[in-house]
């Protein structure tokens, strides 16, 4: 496609999901525009809750074939962007890892560099199961950022609007809500916004739920491993995640439904409990030397703490596409939304199958 004659679309939403999917459009030869509310820039909000995630690519796929899929594609993506000296690399730390598992799970992450179960002798206590493998971290305010520069830098155009309903911009176009006199036609519509699918007047879906994760980032530049240990029977699991930056993110919680908006006191110090019994590195090293480290060692190496709503769904992944008027035709609409925990570890993955899904609706319309 010219730039003159390529199909406009329009994305709703700016978190991960919704940038990746822009750039995957882009790079098909879409002229592509975003709607959002916030975007990377913006200060950190609860409302934007990619940028609260730790992130690590561990997949939580558990050997579902599609689920594994995105987050395959997805890793061989970011472990090219996480070269040594490529433009991204600065988003990324690569690492050992170490999973320990308290409900007997341990082949679902096989196809990972580097993979071996651990020897009984190496598990924590009451783990049952264990592995190690080589992955990569995601310092996701960093990440997020260069996922905007190169989407605005590769020619994508962006809105700030509150959609209330999706024919809003099917009918206005994606700047109906800032220059309400640029019309901009629409040749289609791709859905990303999380949590706002509950309410976004023509989706409303109801399946869309949050689930709150409370972390810690601390000043830790020190850990240089990734570790985690699953409890996910107790609704909960415990992370250690380092940045490249120095930063470190330990958690976390999984609390279905719960709306609560900024980090609970007392649920801090649970995850300092945890997180200081799985890895009582995370004390400085000065301290260590001297002693046995407490929780109280780690509040001085507070950066932030914070939480955020993950836009899960019953069911998974809602990707789909379906066909809605449109002011001159009916246009495309593709959904690409639900991902819970695993935004950053499907991210590419997902664009892909919306790209996929997008490319065959256009040839359908054509026949």
């Amino acid at each position: 496609m010219t730039e003159e004659n390529a199909k406009r679309v329009v994305v709703i939403g700016a978190g991960v999901a919704g940038l990746t999917t822009a750039i995957a459009l882009q790079q098909k030869g879409y002229a592509v525009s975003i709607v959002a509310e916030t975007i990377p820039t913006d200060p950190k909000s609860i409302r934007y809750t990619s940028i609260w995630a730790g992130a690590h690519h561990v997949s939580h796929a558990d050997g579902e074939p599609k689920q594994e899929k995105f987050d395959k594609d997805t890793f061989d993506v970011m472990w090219e962007l996480s070269a040594p000296g490529g433009e991204a690399e600065h988003c990324f730390l690569r690492l050992p890892q170490t999973d320990y598992y308290f409900d007997g799970r341990n082949t679902h992450l096989d196809w990972m560099p580097d993979w071996k179960p651990l020897p009984e002798s190496s598990l924590i206590p009451n783990a049952q199961t264990g592995v190690s493998f080589t992955t990569l971290t995601i310092d996701t305010p960093a990440y997020l950022r260069y996922l905007w520069d190169r989407f605005t830098s590769g020619g994508g155009q962006f809105a700030r609007g509150a959609v209330q309903h999706i024919n809003q911009v099917i009918e206005g176009g994606p700047f109906i809500f800032s220059s309400p006199f640029r019309h901009q036609p629409v040749d289609a519509l791709v859905l990303c916004p999380g949590l706002g699918a509950r309410s976004l007047g023509g989706v409303e879906d109801k399946d869309v739920y949050p689930v709150r994760g409370q972390v810690v980032i601390l000043k830790a530049p020190w850990i240089k491993f990734g570790r985690t240990a699953s409890h996910l029977e107790q609704g909960l699991w415990t992370y250690i995640i380092p940045r490249r930056c120095g930063d470190v993110i330990v958690g976390g919680t999984k609390l279905d439904n719960d709306w609560y908006p900024i980090a609970r006191p007392e649920t801090t110090r649970e995850i300092f409990e945890r997180s200081l019994a799985l890895c009582p590195e995370l004390a400085p090293p000065e301290i260590r030397a001297q002693r046995e480290p407490t929780v109280d060692d780690l509040y001085p190496i507070i950066v932030e703490e914070g939480c955020g709503f993950r836009p899960a769904r019953k069911g998974g992944v809602r990707l789909d596409v379906e066909w809605v008027k449109g002011p001159k035709a009916d246009i495309p609409v593709v959904s690409n939304y639900g991902h819970g925990g695993g935004g950053y570890q499907s991210s590419w993955g997902t664009a892909s199958v919306v790209v996929e899904l997008l490319e065959k609706a256009s040839a359908s319309k054509q026949v």
